[in-house]
């Protein structure tokens, strides 16, 4: 008998859904950073670059809120496959002749790529609470941990291979490549995943897709917070200026930020470890609040630095490593207490709600990340994500202080 046959079903299932979101965090990296460089190399100003993903963004936010409702009534088996169609209709979009990549055709693109990563996000990070027995938390935490980190690894290897392939292939035939590929993935998913994963026994209203729910409403409030204070000085402004200001080229750009994400990814999936699981704790609101006050003085130093011009670059580079070692945790802690508070069934409308959250804040961050650069540069970029991580603790200070039920391993 196979390693894999010996496998419980739902640990089979846990890595298809693993490895689905792999496959499509991959080529999601990679094109983000193919779009910022490409563009940036075809003259598009901060600004216009930010807009190439303002429907990204603005379709994220649609598409956690209705494709939360839309896995409680089809499964989320069907939600994820329909996400990675659609990227693969995204990726063929963008290989029409060069005269074509308007600014509004380059938009639809990533708003159709914006809508399969949500509805891909969501279905894995469902998923998870299904397969998971209630009594297990510990195991919740870890499992959240290996998938998050995980994929962020995968998203910087992604933004490495990106600036990599721009290089070696240029953009036409990268883009084929990543389509290819992720066509053969969408193929095996449509035989692997189980049918009824995350249908609800009782299918929800539409009428009930904002969560009623005190803990998920201030958790993504300071979700929010949380990622647009990182995507307002790390989706735009910070690849811009590393290639503007610094003079980096593609391979400098998109290795920095490639090794900067998978480093990201490393600390998330070991967040359980530096964050109490070796005492046999799980976290709760009094943690979030905790890890989220020293995330606050990272980016204000940083901003000093630039703005006084004392080691400015040195002073970036290092606290850019720091930052995402304390953004890791906090992103960690947010995704494990949302699958905790989460009902059982119809868990993806409570993770749908609240990754429309997250989308908003990726949204805030990356329109404000063109428009202040481009008026006020980089250390604008970052007194707005001091004030918006600020923002992000205090409202953790809401979160219930323990979580009920077992903290079983």
């Amino acid at each position: 008998m196979s390693p894999l046959a010996r496998l419980s079903q739902e640990v089979r299932q846990y890595l298809i859904v693993t490895g689905n979101y792999w496959a499509f965090t991959l080529t999601d990296g990679a094109l983000r950073m193919l779009v910022v460089l490409h563009f940036h190399d075809l003259g598009y100003s901060p600004l216009e670059i930010a807009l190439l993903f303002l429907f990204y963004e603005f379709f994220g936010v649609v598409t956690n809120l209705v494709g939360g409702w839309l896995g409680a009534h089809i499964g989320l088996n069907r939600t994820m496959n329909i996400g990675l169609l659609m990227q693969v209709v995204a990726l063929a979009m963008l290989l029409v002749p060069a005269t074509w990549l308007t600014v509004p055709w380059v938009m639809a693109a990533q708003a159709l790529s914006g809508i399969a990563k949500d509805l891909n996000k969501m279905s894995a990070k469902s998923a998870i609470k299904l397969l998971v027995p209630k009594e297990s938390m510990g195991t919740l935490y870890r499992w959240v941990a290996l998938l998050t980190g995980s994929k962020n690894a995968l998203k910087g290897a992604g933004f490495f291979l990106g600036g990599a392939l721009l290089v070696l292939l240029g953009f036409r035939t990268t883009v084929a490549s990543m389509a290819a590929g992720l066509t053969v993935v969408w193929l095996l998913s449509l035989l692997a995943l189980r049918g009824e994963l995350g249908t609800a026994k009782q299918k929800p209203k539409f009428t009930q897709l904002f969560s009623r729910s005190g803990p998920i409403n201030y958790l993504s409030a300071a979700r929010l917070c949380l990622f647009g204070a990182r995507d307002v000085w790390f989706v735009v402004a910070l690849p811009v200026y590393l290639s503007a200001a610094l003079a980096w080229d593609h391979w400098q750009v998109g290795s920095f930020l490639a090794l900067w994400i998978i480093g990201y990814g490393v600390i998330q999936s070991l967040a359980p470890l530096l964050t109490g699981r070796q005492r046999n704790r799980v976290p709760d609101g009094q943690t979030a609040f905790a890890w989220g006050l020293p995330l606050i003085a990272i980016p204000a130093l940083i901003a000093l630095a630039i703005t006084l011009d004392w080691q400015a670059n040195t002073v970036l580079v290092a606290g850019l490593m720091l930052f995402g070692m304390l953004f890791a945790i906090n992103s960690s802690l947010h995704s494990y207490l949302i699958v905790s508070y989460a009902r059982e069934d119809g868990v993806s409308l409570d993770v749908g709600f609240y990754y429309m959250a997250n989308a908003m804040g990726r949204l805030l961050g990356t329109v404000l990340s063109g428009w202040l650069f481009q008026v006020s540069g980089l250390a604008a970029c970052l007194w707005v994500s001091t004030l918006l991580i600020a923002a992000a603790a205090i409202i953790s200070l809401r979160l219930p202080k323990r979580i009920s039920g077992p903290e079983a391993t």
